[in-house]
C-alpha cells in the first residue's frame, strides 16, 4: 500500500486480507487507517473522495487494535473482521 497515494477500495480490502492472513498487525492496520482518517478533514471543509463502503471499512480498520482491557481480547475478533471484508466485497459486486 502506497502511503502517499489515497487508498481506494482495493487497498482497504488488501489491508483487511493482510490483517486476517497475519501479514499485518492490528496496530499497523490501525495506524495505516488513522493516517487517512486524519487526512480526510481539511480546513476548508473538503474531504477526500471515497465511496461509502470504502469510507466505512477504513473507519472500522481505524480502531481494529482496540481491546476490552489490558491483555484482554480484541473488541473485534477475526470472524468479525472477515464479515467486514465480505461485506466490503459484496458492495463491490452491487451495481451503484
Amino acid at each position: 500500500m502506497d502511503s502517499d497515494r489515497q487508498p481506494g477500495r482495493d487497498d482497504v480490502e488488501a489491508c483487511l486480507v493482510a490483517l486476517l492472513e497475519g501479514r499485518m498487525s492490528r496496530d499497523a492496520a490501525d495506524r495505516w487507517a488513522a493516517q487517512w482518517i486524519g487526512r480526510d478533514s481539511h480546513d476548508d471543509g473538503s474531504r477526500l473522495e471515497w465511496d461509502e463502503p470504502t469510507r466505512w471499512a477504513l473507519g472500522l480498520l481505524h480502531g481494529v487494535d482496540l481491546r476490552h482491557g489490558p491483555d484482554e481480547d480484541y473488541l473485534h475478533d477475526d470472524d468479525q473482521v472477515r464479515e467486514w471484508l465480505n461485506e466490503l466485497r459484496g458492495c463491490a459486486r452491487r451495481p451503484a
